[in-house]
């Protein structure tokens, strides 16, 4: 019997950081909204609750825990 092809799995924790939109890019959830938020005004909360691009120098290393992530 021929051997069974190693998959890589996915990893959980990145799993629920990131997501890839359609065109393949990948969005991370903004910092600074968890708490401290009276200081800061509602343009600025409003703008904090998008997700937002990762760097392109961190794409990789994300897709590579997310193998089933790309189309």
């Amino acid at each position: 019997m021929p051997k069974p092809i190693a998959r890589s799995k996915t990893k959980k924790a990145v799993a629920k950081r990131f997501k890839v939109s359609k065109r393949g890019y990948v969005l991370a959830s903004r910092a600074g909204r968890r708490h401290l938020a009276a200081s800061k005004n509602r343009k600025r909360k409003r703008r904090l609750k998008r997700w937002g691009r990762i760097d392109s120098v961190e794409e990789p290393r994300v897709l590579r825990c997310l193998p089933f992530g790309r189309s």
